[in-house]
Parts: structure tokens; sequence; C-alpha cells
């Protein structure tokens, strides 16, 4: 087994490295960076792009964007015209902007020196926040983890044993009006529930029970130990109930598939010829054999619940989380919190494949690793 840890630890390098580099590739090329972010808020409102500049990134950039000439002059005419809506911007200006975010470097040299910064999870400071990107990662993530890891233990509450009941009376009456539940969640994705959510409890329309946006009140610093807690539940029901309806569907489904197959097997039948219980059966012998399968999807299902899973739910709440975040990023090409919750979300996600094979060693020791060839 130590074998294979380190074979699957080493093959994580080229396949991070494999990601960054089509990732970098694709975001490079792609049109409106953030020096052509500048420019057009530039064009439209000198005041406010100069403040996000010089707040982002020092004075200097911020002292340039107050002069901007209005005539494009002198040699520098060439670096203008790299940019839309730059003509008519003072060269100078823009290779300040340039040597600012580091475009006057080759593109090789740039991704070479941002992986090497990233190997020491050396991740920089954002483009247009006065913040490192660690200092922002960590500002947002305990809204996504408070949504994500209370949506992740009630999904899996309720898809297992709904899946397992549903496998045991497969054809049943409760097996087809519990169908009706997963081909909502299935059908209906969990920010449309949220909206339901707004309007029938929130005070859209109907009842005014739970608060509409935050993870807490804001005289929540005041309430004693108790209210506290009662608070941060009463803002995040909503929330975790619209995230869990839609995505126990797949998991409920993937469980009831993965038990039947395994009750329809013939060590199964010859358990029960032995006259062994059917509780026994059920969780002596096939539960460590059915969830394999569902372990196999714990990895992709984790990271994307508490992660990613949660940015228009965020949105519809104003929960300011790492959805909201990297959404942002996105729009406002902000490279590197883009890189580096790219580069750290692979990396997590790699490492938890691997911990899904250590766990498929654990529940089932016959399955043996190092017979494999990686």
């Amino acid at each position: 087994m130590f074998a294979y840890i380190v074979r699957r630890l080493l093959l994580i390098i080229p396949t991070l490295i494999a990601i960054m580099v089509i990732n970098f590739g694709i975001v490079q090329f792609a049109p409106g960076g953030p020096i052509e972010q500048i420019i057009a808020e530039l064009q439209g409102t000198a005041i406010d792009a100069t403040a996000r500049v010089g707040g982002g990134q020092g004075g200097d950039v911020a002292q340039g964007a107050g002069q901007t000439p209005g005539a494009t002059t002198g040699a520098g005419g060439d670096v203008t015209s790299k940019y839309r809506g730059a003509q008519g911007l003072d060269p100078e200006f823009i290779e300040d902007l340039e040597r600012q975010f580091g475009f006057d470097k080759p593109l090789h040299e740039r991704f070479l020196l941002m992986m090497g910064n990233y190997l020491k999870f050396d991740f920089g400071e954002s483009y247009f926040r006065d913040e490192t990107v660690v200092g922002l990662v960590l500002e947002k993530m305990p809204v996504s983890i408070s949504l994500g890891l209370w949506t992740f233990l009630l999904a899996y509450l309720i898809s297992i044993p709904l899946g397992i009941k549903k496998a045991v009376s497969d054809g049943s009456r409760f097996d087809v009006w519990s169908s009706f539940a997963v081909i909502v969640g299935f059908a209906v994705p969990g920010f449309l529930f949220a909206v339901l959510l707004i309007v029938l409890f929130a005070g859209g329309t109907y009842w005014n029970i739970f608060p509409l946006r935050g993870l807490t009140s804001e005289n929540w610093e005041e309430l004693s130990l108790v209210g506290q807690v009662l608070d941060y539940f009463w803002h995040i029901t909503l929330p975790v109930l619209a995230m869990t309806l839609g995505a126990f569907a797949s998991l409920t489904q993937l469980t009831k598939n993965s038990f039947i197959d395994q009750i329809n097997q013939q060590y199964v039948q010859t358990a029960r010829a032995k006259g062994l219980s059917e509780s026994r059966v059920l969780y002596g012998h096939v539960f460590r054999n059915a969830m394999l399968i569902v372990i196999a999807g714990f990895p992709s299902a984790f990271i994307g619940v508490l992660f990613t899973g949660s940015l228009l739910v965020e949105v519809i709440f104003s929960l300011d989380g790492l959805g909201l975040l990297g959404f942002e990023a996105a729009v406002n090409r902000d490279y590197p919190v883009m890189f580096a919750t790219l580069y750290f979300f692979t990396l997590l996600g790699l490492l938890m494949n691997l911990a899904t094979d250590l766990t498929y060693a654990f529940v089932d020791p016959r399955i043996d690793f190092e017979s494999r060839q990686v």
C-alpha cells in the first residue's frame, strides 16, 4: 500500500501542472483582461477606477491613473493598440499597468513564476482588493464551510437510509411516491428551491419566518452563547435546506441502485438460505459491498458541495462565501484569486481521490491496490 500511495502522490504533480497549464492558456487568451477592465472603468468613471487600482496595488499606479493625459504620444503607441479602448491614454500609464500586473513578462515566464510561488504556497495579492489571496479565502471560507458541511451531512443522512429503504421495498407504493421527490430533486436546481423558500418563508409572499440575508444578525455579538447558536441556525436554515433538496436526489438513486445490485447477488441468496435474518443479511453482508460505489462519489460530492455548489445560493441569500468570491474574480479578471483557488481546489480534489482509494481498502480489505499499475 505504501508504494501505491507514493505512486499516486507523484502522479499528482504532472496532473496538477497540466490542469494549470490548460487553464492558464485559456484565461490568458480570453478577451477582457484586468488591464481592459481598468481601462473600461477609467473611461467611464475615472475616480472609481483610480480608487480601485490604488486601493489594490499601491499609490504609484493610482497617481498615474489620476494624471492620464488625453493623447497618445511617442513610440508607445503600439502599447495602447494592444488593449481595447486604450486609444487616447498615455502609453506610459499602460506600461505601468502592465508592470503592475506582471504582463510586461513573456507568457511562459509569468506561468513559471506563478507556479514557483504556488509551490511555496505564496498566492500573492488580489488585483482589485487590498488584501492577500490567502486572507480573502480565509475570510470567505467560514460561510462556505457552514453551508457545505451542513448540506453534506444532511444529504448523506437523508439519502443513504432513503436509498436503502427504496431498494428493500423496490416497486412498492413507498418506492413510487419517494421516487417523485427524487425526480423533483433531479429536475429542479438548488437555486430555484432557494427562490421558492424565500417566497414561502422569508417574507416574499406568504410567511416571514426566516431572515432573507446574511449568516448572522447585526446584534450577534451582543447575544448570549445560546442566542448566537440559535441565531446562526435561524439564518442558515433556508440556504442549507435549498442546497440539500438539490443534492440528495442523485445520492439517493445511487444508493438504491447499488443495494439492488448487491441484493440480487448469489452470496445474498446463500446467506438467506443459511437462516440469517434479513437485517443481518442487509447490514452484515450487503451494506459493505453496496457502499463502495457510494464512497467512490464522496470526494467529488464533498468538494462540489463544500466549495462550488453554493454559488447561486450565496448570491440569493447575500452570503459572502467562496462561491461568490470565485464568481466575482472571474467577472473582474482577478487572476491571482482565480488561479490560486483553482490550484488549491485541484490539489485538494486530487488528494481526496487518493483518500477515496484508501477508504476503499479500509472498507473492503479484499481490494489490493498494490497489484495495480498506476
